[in-house]
């Protein structure tokens, strides 16, 4: 028993000097007193896994350690779990070790929830799980402000894999599995590369063990073995280049299992064609170094054929760029040697050529995101070149990594939305029926206003009915309910929806009683449509619901053959008895004496409008613009009624004014039919009926003013095409 303890006080003690190594004197007290006091806590405590507490927390702290993290991230880790024992674990660990690492240990506790992939992969589709697996990735990033947090989740995640290596549970297989969806490349991400490898070879060995044994049995020797192959084969490389006075960093690692597996896989390879299972990196200043280097190699290996890619002539879709080549070495051996300069490196490693967009199939490059990563991961290679500690320290934990948030359905499946997004902006992500019966929501449990911002990690729930719709409130930005604009625009659409049909049902009930009292009861809608220029009877329906279409258009248009003067060529407003050659008069029909005229609602002409005659029958001299279309209908059925017109030589009074339409076109958007009246009454243009309608983000508006002239029209349209937004105004 003695031997025993001695032992086990002899491992303590190693265990507490790797913890301190690197560190100065105040930092090494601070790591033993915290080793001290959470063993003396965890006591005889196991975690779901069945794993001791204490050996997990000793287990993730010495891997901090390795990475050369600093003492506040040792500290956190041995003190991962203290929230378990205490009641306010905050208060505790920050009166004896500071606040920095009670932040640290909060923030993993925070991370430590999410175990959302594995429940999701066994009803989910391949495609969704890589998608959520990407959004997850980045939502662990995005919910902590210091990333040393990311740093000991991963580092707990290699603890916890390391733990089933001897201890296989019933958890084990999901647990890979999410740790290759996730944790794997997360570390890759960071450049965390021995922990990339480790989760990577433990996952598939757990989830595929066949398959990595098998593997395992084909490299025929072990890994310390091929270790020692590449310290050899780098001596030797180095001594050769230093020859030719050529200044390089060569380095190189054995392949490990799972990187094997998947390039067999991917190229559909035996693994005798496998020829990176060895691999060197050379480094150097210039491009023709690179092709210095690339000569010795073949001059002292053997090149294998058909294995060398010259990606610096011609470099890959991203602009990656290196000499590959793979050779035999002395013993018969496959080597593959990739040749770069330190610049080509870089962006290799931190560019949108980066190991792992290509190795992961990210998607499309997102610019900000990755340079944020490559912000971080520069950073970590930063560490060691650093003289100020704290300074590097300080950039560490203050590189935010985005501006999205990450919030969970009660199923489990992430949702990013821009910081900010309410419970009705997260409705309409997920779906556009659930946004428009949105009534109340609930964060994590608790009921909450619809329009209160959501924050990293929420688990979102929407209560909703069965009918009913969104309400207009939800537009008003002062209230804050929405905050994205794919949110917005649904709520546009299911009102411009909803005026539409309001629109089509009353157009219909017009359409329908001129029908009946003309007497065509089984005239065909659709060829009444076409013959009043309408592509179908749901159009034209809208166009009369509007009044674009009136009761004696319709009339014109049943009746075929004699023509009636359309709605919008009735008599509007009275000018007057007009005779040719009275000086007062306005109006002057050529030829033709003492004639009641009227100023067509079609068109609204006015001076010095080119204009002409049309006799109706029983209302005089219906005058209207030469280009206006209903007149023209007009003139082309009863060319014989077509009479000339024009304005008389003398002024209007003063007072006199006329009627005309303009129309405008615009982006949607809050105020602009605001700011378009008061251009129009700067310009003291007496507004007297405004048509409105608005449709995926567009709007469209007929304004009718009075005018005296053609001069205020232009001035009036040119006005109007200088408010923001406005796309087009012409004269209707």
């Amino acid at each position: 028993m003695v031997a025993v303890t001695h032992s086990l006080s002899a491992s303590a003690a190693s265990a507490l000097d790797l913890l301190r190594e690197g560190l100065g004197p105040d930092d090494a007290a601070r790591v033993e007193h915290a080793h001290d006091w959470a063993r003396g806590l965890y006591g005889e405590r196991v975690l779901g896994t069945r794993e001791p507490t204490w050996s997990h927390a000793l287990g993730m702290a010495l891997i901090a350690a390795s990475l050369r993290l600093d003492a506040d991230t040792r500290l956190a880790a041995l003190c991962f779990a203290v929230g378990d024992v205490l009641g306010h674990p905050a208060d505790e660990i920050t009166q004896r070790l500071g606040a920095h690492v009670a932040e640290l240990v909060e923030g993993l506790r925070r991370l430590n929830g999410l175990r959302v992939v594995t429940h999701m992969t066994a009803t989910t589709s391949a495609p969704e799980i890589r998608a959520q697996s990407e959004v997850l990735r980045k939502m662990l990033l995005a919910m902590v402000e210091d990333i040393r947090v990311v740093l000991l989740r991963v580092a707990s995640r290699t603890q916890t894999l390391r733990y089933f290596t001897d201890h296989p549970g019933a958890q084990r297989e999901s647990i890979a599995r999410e740790s290759l969806d996730i944790y794997a490349p997360l570390a890759n991400r960071l450049g965390i590369w021995q922990l990339k490898w480790e989760l990577e070879d433990l996952s598939f060995r757990f989830l595929e063990p066949d398959t990595y044994k098998r593997i395992a049995r084909m490299l025929d020797e072990r890994r310390v073995e091929r270790e020692q192959f590449i310290v050899d084969a780098v001596a030797r490389l180095k001594a050769e280049v230093a020859a030719i006075g050529v200044k390089a960093e060569v380095y190189g690692r054995p392949k490990h299992i799972y990187s094997i597996y998947n390039k067999m896989r991917a190229k559909r390879l035996d693994f005798s064609q496998i020829f990176d299972v060895r691999a060197l990196r050379v480094l150097v200043d210039e491009v023709k170094d690179c092709y210095a280097v690339l000569g010795i190699v073949h001059q002292i290996w053997t090149p294998i054929p058909k294995e060398f890619d010259d990606y610096i002539s011609m470099p890959k879709g991203n602009n990656y760029q290196s000499l590959h080549t793979a050779v035999y070495a002395a013993d018969g051996r496959a080597l593959e040697v990739q040749i770069r300069t330190h610049g080509m490196h870089k962006h290799a490693e931190l560019g949108v050529a980066a190991h792992w967009r290509y190795k992961e199939g990210g998607g499309a490059p997102n610019t900000e995101y990755d340079e944020k990563i490559a912000l971080l991961r520069s950073l970590l290679s930063w560490r060691d070149e650093v003289t100020d500690a704290a300074d590097w320290l300080e950039q560490f934990k203050r590189a935010s990594l985005d501006d999205t948030i990450y919030v969970l359905t009660p199923q489990g499946r992430v949702i990013d939305m821009p910081r900010g997004a309410t419970a009705i902006d997260f409705a309409y992500r997920v779906h556009t029926d659930l946004g428009h019966h949105c009534r109340g929501a609930k964060v994590n449990g608790q009921l909450v206003s619809l329009n209160t911002p959501l924050e990293n990690g929420q688990t979102v729930e929407i209560m909703a009915t069965k009918e009913g719709g969104p309400s207009r409130d939800w537009l008003n930005p002062q209230q804050g309910y929405v905050a994205t604009p794919r949110a917005r625009q649904k709520i546009k659409q299911y009102f411009s929806a909803l005026e539409e049909e309001e629109l089509l049902v009353r157009g219909r009930g017009v359409l329908t009683k001129e029908i009946q009292r003309e007497g065509h009861g089984h005239v065909s809608i659709d060829d009444l449509a076409t013959r009043l220029g309408f592509k179908n009877a749901e159009a034209l329906f809208i166009a009369t619901g509007r009044g674009e279409v009136g009761p004696r258009a319709i009339q014109v248009a049943l009746r075929g053959t004699e023509a009636v003067e359309p709605e919008g060529a009735e008599a509007e407003v009275a000018i007057g008895h007009s005779r040719a050659g009275d000086a007062g008069d306005m109006i002057l029909i050529v030829g033709v004496g003492k004639l009641m005229t009227s100023l067509g609602r079609c068109c609204k002409p006015a001076p010095p409008d080119a204009i002409q005659g049309y006799v109706t029958r029983g209302r005089g001299v219906s005058i209207h613009r030469v280009e206006c279309r209903d007149f023209q209908a007009l003139a082309r059925k009863n060319p014989e009624r077509l009479v000339n017109a024009q304005w008389g030589g003398v002024r209007p009074p003063k007072d006199a004014v006329f009627p005309v339409d303009i129309l405008v076109q615009a982006m949607d958007r809050q105020g602009l039919l605001r700011d378009i009246s008061e251009v129009l009454s700067r310009e003291k243009l007496n507004v007297i009926a405004v048509n409105t309608l608005s449709r995926k983000g567009a709007a469209r508006m007929r304004f009718t003013i009075e005018v005296q002239g053609v001069q205020q029209i232009q001035r009036a349209v040119q006005l109007v095409h200088e408010v923001k937004g406005v796309t087009d105004v012409e004269r209707s």
